[in-house]
């Protein structure tokens, strides 16, 4: 097995100004030296990862980094930039960069060793050596492990978070939690460890002794006298696994430190799995930390406990508040199930740093993006079932009582009826989940409770969103009740449910629920009454929503708007007409995109004109996101163009009267539209403004003011990586 890294993979003058290009230059020394065997299809994977979340930290590191089955062995390349490049850090651009590139299939054993660089980002002595260093090979020896940073004063200088990784691939330190403790006087540079750390590992300042395994007692002796430490356990992981995993366990171990009563214990589900940790630990433990942006397994060990639910980026960037912030949360007695939902930034209540309307966001879109999959299987089904078995099957007898194998209207009686059951689940489901979004699973009960509700009084999606918000807040309310230690237990599986339930139920059945329905009512008959401009005006508001942001809040709340309109067994004329006219506009931008990489492919770069083969079908199967990757790299001049054209569809759409009773499809569902070919032509018209004007734009930025080009031919058709499209 080669070195990860070696002086051939350090570049100490870099010399780029973008992320994309800083990628693309350290990813072609990777090419040359065989560890990547595709070059775009590498930097695709790594722009993907960086649409997850951007890979910018506080201190100058930017650390691009993804799993890619184009590496052919784990590689670190890293580049130092005097210029600096903006990776997304809220402190500005990055000087230091490293792009860690990993197999598909990577061992444990090496992601033991990346796991243990990203640990070493986090000391000041690391990183202010290597932006000191003279040559290539003496930064890469620094970074294997192989010098030590000579910043420190002393054997610990490069403690805690910069420990250097001892030469070895033993895995353990993947594999096993770690734990910081820290008692009354110790510094933030006590407790060095190596990448090889045991399960738990003690830290002591100067004038105290080690505290033991968690749980123990500190010695009175010690210089911290002989208060109980204050226990806190923590999760920390990231979508990849590989780098902001251990860099936020390494902070939060650092700051339990710091806190000088603090002790710690830190389980990284990283890419190479996870070991759980004890559950003694667990038991013991007075708060619990979930720094993450995908789910933490096995959630339900820490029930009961007071918890922060944040990104993995908040445990990087404000270890110190997440610890304060847990601390106050036990002194005020709150408990919850897991904290904050899901675990991903969608189903997250939101981080601490967020405004009331990010988390009111965040919590309806949570609720809507469980809904949608609902709406697409009952939406396709009734419409098979209208398809095969006319429009009159809506009358027919169940199939439990009547159905024929060899009737043609028998099997599409079937469709349609599953589909109604289907779209029965709409409304609760959309509640249940906005609660959830709230207030994780003791959310669920009282959600669920009020959105049949909501349908049983025809208060339909109105309904359904207030009663999932009403039924998040009454369970955070709850939960702030301070409760004693013995009944935490059960709170979430059997007071809270039980007491929200009640409390909803009263609301939504006695309160507000009729109000409700009858908003409901006006806005289905308003909707009706559409006619003539005022229409088209509602096609072209809806065309600019479905492009704005191309599957993002404003897109889906667009596409939510039409598809409660047909999420009936009988839907109006209007509400068919709307759910046409969002769909026809959603496949505009990215077959817009690919359209123009047909026509002018000069004005994009390789990846793009890639990209732009696999848009047709994207757009044909109504998936807006296959334009993100354009969109990405150009927003100014591919979002107004692709709203421009969403904007004509829908208009358009809405003129020729165009219906659709499926939620979702695209093309594949035409026969199932009203007026098809009106509808086609509204899509290719659309299709051609947003092509044109993508032509004419990129086409001025190319033309300098003296009509010479701006940049070079060369810089100008340099490929860049882009994000791969999301289904």
């Amino acid at each position: 097995m080669s070195e990860m890294i070696t002086a051939d993979l350090v570049d100490l003058d870099l010399s780029a100004d973008t992320k994309e290009a800083a990628a693309r230059a350290l990813a072609e020394r990777m090419v040359s030296l065989g560890r990547v065997t595709d070059l775009d299809g590498f930097l695709a994977d790594v722009a993907a990862r960086e649409a997850q979340m951007p890979t910018g930290l506080d201190g100058g590191i930017g650390i691009p980094h993804c799993r890619s089955e184009h590496v052919t062995e784990p590689t670190l390349a890293f580049g130092r930039s005097a210029a600096g490049v903006d990776f997304g850090a809220p402190d500005g651009p990055a000087d230091l960069i490293f792009l860690i590139a990993a197999p598909a299939g990577a061992d444990d054993a090496h992601l033991t060793i990346l796991s243990s660089l990203a640990r070493q980002l986090m000391n000041a002595e690391f990183t202010s050596a290597l932006r000191s260093a003279d040559d290539a090979a003496s930064a890469a020896a620094l970074i294997r492990g192989e010098e030590t940073p000579e910043a420190g004063a002393g054997p610990d200088a490069g403690a805690g978070a910069g420990a250097r990784p001892e030469a070895t691939d033993e895995p353990a330190a993947v594999a096993q939690p770690t734990t910081a403790v820290a008692g009354s006087g110790s510094g933030s540079g006590s407790g060095s460890r190596s990448a090889a750390a045991t399960s738990t590992a003690t830290a002591a300042g100067p004038g105290t002794d080690a505290v033991g395994a968690p749980g123990t007692e500190p010695d009175p002796a010690a210089g911290g006298g002989a208060r109980q430490p204050f226990r806190i356990v923590a999760v920390t992981s990231c979508p990849t696994g590989i780098a902001h995993t251990y860099m936020a366990a390494e902070s939060l171990e650092n700051a339990g430190r710091e806190a000088g009563d603090v002790e710690i214990v830190v389980e990284t589900q990283g890419s190479a799995g996870f070991t759980r940790l004890d559950p003694a630990v667990i038991a013991a433990a007075d708060g619990v930390i979930f720094a993450h942006d995908v789910p933490v397994r096995e959630k339900d060990r820490f029930a009961g406990k007071p918890t922060v639910d944040v990104g993995v980026k908040a445990g990087i960037s404000k270890p110190a508040e997440l610890i304060a912030d847990v601390r106050g949360r036990a002194e005020r007695g709150e408990s919850t199930s897991a904290a904050q939902p899901g675990g991903t930034p969608v189903d997250r209540a939101g981080d601490p740093g967020d405004g009331y309307g990010t988390k009111l966001r965040k919590w309806l879109m949570t609720g809507v993006s469980y809904m949608v999959p609902f709406v697409a299987a009952g939406g396709l089904l009734i419409a098979l079932g209208f398809a095969i078995g006319g429009y009159q099957i809506n009358e027919a007898k169940p199939v439990t009582e009547v159905f024929d194998w060899g009737q043609v209207d028998s099997w599409g009686a079937l469709l349609f009826q599953i589909g109604g059951v289907a779209f029965g689940f709409l409304i609760p489901v959309l509640a249940g989940y906005i609660a959830y979004g709230m207030a994780d699973r003791p959310g669920l009960v009282p959600g669920f409770v009020g959105g049949m509700i909501s349908v049983n009084i025809n208060a339909g999606f109105l309904g359904g969103l207030v009663a999932g918000l009403l039924a998040g807040a009454v369970v955070l309310a709850i939960q702030r009740v301070r409760i004693p230690p013995v009944l935490r237990g059960i709170m979430p599986v059997v007071v809270i449910p039980l007491i929200s339930s009640i409390v909803v139920g009263f609301l939504m059945l006695i309160v507000i629920g009729k109000p409700i329905a009858e908003a409901q009512k006006a806005m289905t008959d308003w909707l009706s009454g559409l006619s003539g401009t005022n229409a088209v005006l509602l096609g072209v508001l809806l065309g600019l929503m479905m492009c704005f942001d191309l599957g993002g809040p404003v897109n889906k709340v667009a596409y939510a708007f039409a598809t409660a309109g047909i999420a009936v067994q009988d839907p109006s004329d209007s509400a068919m007409k709307i759910m046409a006219a969002v769909m026809a506009a959603g496949m505009v931008p990215p077959l817009g995109m690919a359209l123009a990489t047909t026509i002018r492919k000069k004005l994009f770069t390789p990846a793009e004109q890639e990209n732009g083969k696999a848009a047709w079908v994207l757009g044909a199967s109504f998936i807006s996101e296959g334009a993100i990757p354009f969109a990405a790299a150009d927003p100014l001049r591919v979002i107004p163009a692709s709203m421009a054209g969403g904007a004509v569809t829908g208009a358009l759409t809405m003129a020729f009267g165009s219906t659709l009773r499926a939620p979702h499809g695209g093309i594949w569902v035409t026969f199932l539209i009203g007026k098809p070919f009106l509808y086609l032509l509204a899509i290719a018209v659309g299709t051609a403004v947003t092509a044109g004007l993508v032509i004419i734009l990129k086409g001025m930025r190319k033309q300098a003011p003296d009509g010479g080009t701006k940049k070079s031919a060369e810089a100008a058709t340099a490929p860049q990586p882009k994000e791969p499209v999301a289904a």
